[in-house]
């Protein structure tokens, strides 16, 4: 059986099986909900339901409560329709968002940023175009069946013509299954699969209101991605960068960023730490990166903020940054859940 969704205020409309999750049948039609883990993981996708019925498949509470479950807050990514239903959501993505493809990729390059930080580089076929949004992101396609998902730190622009390459910035976690084959058999010019893009991480250009960039460890690389894209469209918004590790050697790519200075003079970069070592003579901000933000912003009302790393980090500075009276749909996260936290 088939049923109608809604979204409003876009008014923008489409049908949905009871077989298949409102985030599918809507990427499938060209209706880009917001999204990230597609897993009932993370939360991203979730939005008020004004009317109709669903039924939610398996979901952790920290995505949806019970209570919010009560009040008609959905997750699109396991939601299946049973009645035609209407969603409020304000991130709908614009109408021709960009196909969603298979494609074989080569390993360019690994190079240790940290000592559990690989960058990695992947060389798209040149017959295949892929179109993204800086801060998307791919999946591995592994034999198994399973998927790992990675943000592109890289923005559109930068592909090369003729042999296009997108980076990706890769934590080991010790006796994760890709990770110790990326850090310990992984070598150059071996082929894996991926998919792309997805999610819906990207700068919204139609907004003036000041940046606030929130990072955590590896979740700098889809805000890289951004940035790159900020330089080279000229994007002069005031933007601020927190990121934040447990130790300095965690914000691996401060040189980058330094360096980005001259280029960007809107933008400023705080670093933040929060296990330091006396060995490191750290002599910067320290303490949990999201509370760093309110230190010097009291008042987020007028901002527009962007999230990306661990979700204890995200799902925190979404219920303080709120408090500190940021609008609910100017909050943009990419929660990084790993393979243990989907399951």
């Amino acid at each position: 059986m088939r049923f109608q969704i809604s979204v409003q205020p876009s008014g923008r409309s489409f049908d949905a099986g009871s077989d298949e999750t409102l985030l599918m049948a809507g990427l499938r039609q060209g209706v880009g909900l917001p999204y990230g883990c597609k897993d009932g993981a993370c939360g991203s996708c979730k939005c008020k339901k004004l009317s109709g019925n669903v039924v939610h498949g398996t979901h952790q509470s920290k995505a949806l409560s019970e209570e919010e479950e009560a009040n008609g807050m959905v997750l699109t990514c396991c939601a299946t329709a049973q009645s035609d239903v209407v969603l409020e959501s304000r991130q709908v993505v614009e109408a021709g968002a960009f196909p969603i493809k298979k494609m074989p990729v080569r390993i360019i390059s690994l190079e240790k940023k940290s000592p559990d930080v690989m960058l990695v580089k992947l060389q798209l076929p040149a017959t295949e175009v892929m179109q993204y949004h800086a801060g998307q992101y791919v999946d591995f396609l592994l034999r198994d069946g399973s998927r790992r998902s990675y943000s592109m730190a890289n923005a559109p622009h930068t592909l090369v013509e003729g042999s296009p390459a997108i980076e990706l910035h890769i934590r080991h976690m010790p006796g994760g299954v890709f990770t110790d084959h990326v850090f310990g058999v992984m070598k150059e010019r071996d082929i894996q699969r991926i998919e792309g893009p997805q999610g819906s991480f990207f700068l919204r250009e139609d907004s003036d209101k000041p940046l606030v960039f929130l990072a955590s460890g590896t979740g700098f690389a889809p805000i890289k991605a951004i940035l790159e894209h900020m330089q080279f469209k000229g994007i002069t918004r005031p933007a601020v960068l927190y990121w934040g590790g447990r130790r300095p050697q965690d914000l691996y790519l401060d040189d980058w960023l330094q360096a980005q200075f001259a280029l960007m003079p809107n933008l400023r970069y705080v670093p933040v730490i929060s296990d330091a070592l006396p060995e490191d003579n750290w002599s910067g901000r320290t303490g949990f990166v999201h509370q760093a933000v309110l230190e010097v912003i009291a008042d987020l009302s007028g901002h527009q903020v962007y999230a990306c790393g661990a979700p204890i980090v995200v799902d925190s500075a979404r219920s303080a940054y709120t408090k500190a009276g940021l609008p609910d749909d100017e909050f943009y996260a990419d929660s990084f859940t790993s393979a243990a936290d989907k399951a």
